[in-house]
């Protein structure tokens, strides 16, 4: 007979809006409900800032601050988080100690700081969940005038924070590699990618987007969703709609926001306007979580446009649980094969990105075939279910003191990589 699994208390550090309609929030109240729904309580210790999507099951803790009102979701650096990072940390010391926690697990760089600081005081593991590099995203703010300073300051938070978790968990093999190159322990990083609950995928509603948008259904639609922050790299999308556009007059962009972002809404319309597709390019600001599936059924074909990605996009695999057939830059074109389940290209090569998309919208079989492989993908290795319970084994792990994380028994639920040429349907 085996023993019963041990069932933790962990204690969420979620220095962000939450919950939000955007990766880390999403990934965290995702990741959450399936490790409550395996057993485990669950504490979130966040911002005040959230909006109105369900989380059912963790419990969270918010800080408060006396008159503070503001309500918008925001990505990136912003003045309000240096008066909140400093509250969450005395907000999660008193979750630990009142609800006995066993394990701190913190995303981000702001959370694992938060987290670290924490584990000073009480003493508990620390899993630091990493999704991004520093280099690659500090600079691209507007918050930061002086680009020079923001670079150093990006190295400066890679080459320090990365190492305060016992264990680190990166969303994709890249990410894992750029963090054993800085010097963090190969044995102590788990490559671990965000899951997601493809069944939120399986009833669409397009009709309510055709009629909302006076879509056409004799047109045909390339998709995008998320934010329009710089290094997401909307320039490149664009640039490669232009290219279709110049090719076939029945192609429309869609750009599907989370998060408003009027400034760049304004830079990316002007550029629209300059390259002479304004009107093929439809913006739709600040779209709730619950009609991104009405969204992509519109879709005939969803282009990543983004080259340099440590990380592994949410979106992306978004895009595989619709079943929608994928064109993209091999730099975002995370867990994904060329040929098998999408077709890659060459970074920064928007020509080649246009032809695959063309490609795609000549030929409905391989659109379909395509799709359908993603999917099959995303059942097999993502959903988060599946990861959850990897994610149950560190936790053994780092609350029994190992000095190595068990490999054969991670293995039973996640992969050793995640890396296009091993992830196939």
């Amino acid at each position: 007979m085996k023993p019963e699994k041990r069932k933790f208390k962990i204690a969420m550090v979620a220095a962000c809006p939450f919950p939000a309609n955007h990766g880390s929030p999403a990934s965290i109240r995702e990741m959450s409900e399936a490790l409550v729904s395996l057993g485990n309580e669950v504490h979130i210790v966040t911002y005040p800032i959230k909006e109105d999507i369900p989380v059912v099951g963790p419990h969270i803790h918010r800080v408060r601050v006396p008159g503070f009102r503001k309500n918008a979701i925001r990505v990136g650096p912003s003045p309000e988080k240096f008066l909140f990072n400093p509250l969450m940390v005395f907000k999660l010391i008193r979750v630990i100690l009142k609800y006995d926690i066993d394990i701190i697990h913190a995303h981000n760089y702001e959370g694992v700081l938060i987290g670290w600081l924490a584990k000073l005081i009480t003493r508990r593991p620390l899993l630091y969940n990493a999704v991004n590099s520093m280099t690659d995203e500090l600079p691209t703010y507007d918050f930061f005038k002086n680009k020079d300073f923001a670079r150093k300051l990006a190295t400066f938070l890679d080459k320090t924070l990365p190492f305060k978790g016992d264990h680190v968990t990166a969303v994709s093999d890249d990410l894992k590699h750029f963090l054993v190159e800085l010097g963090v322990d190969a044995d102590k990083v788990t490559v671990l990618p965000a899951g997601v609950v493809p069944e939120m995928f399986d009833n669409p509603n397009p009709e309510r987007i055709y009629a909302r948008h006076q879509l056409s259904k004799d047109d045909h639609y390339l998709i995008y969703t998320g934010s329009l922050d710089a290094f997401q790299r909307i320039d490149y999308l664009l640039e490669t709609m232009a290219r279709v556009a110049a090719r076939r007059d029945d192609v429309k962009l869609l750009l599907v926001g989370n998060i408003s972002n009027p400034e760049a809404h304004r830079k990316y319309q002007r550029m629209a306007e300059e390259l002479g597709i304004a009107q093929q390019v439809l913006f739709c600001d600040q779209v709730p979580l619950d009609e991104l599936p009405d969204y992509l059924a519109v879709a005939d074909v969803a282009v990543i446009p983004r080259p340099e990605c440590p990380g592994h996009p949410v979106k992306v695999l978004n895009y595989m649980s619709a079943g929608v057939a994928i064109a993209g830059f091999r730099g975002g074109a995370k867990g994904l094969t060329h040929e098998s389940n999408a077709l890659i290209v060459d970074n920064h090569d928007c020509d080649a990105l246009a032809d695959a998309a063309i490609q795609l919208l000549d030929d409905d079989a391989k659109r379909q075939r395509l799709g359908q492989a993603a999917r099959q993908v995303v059942d097999k290795f993502y959903t988060w279910r599946q990861l959850a319970q990897g994610i149950e084994v560190l936790y053994e792990h780092l609350y029994t003191g190992g000095e190595r994380a068990p490999k054969e028994k991670l293995r039973e639920f996640i992969l050793e990589t995640y890396s296009p040429n091993d992830v196939r349907s």
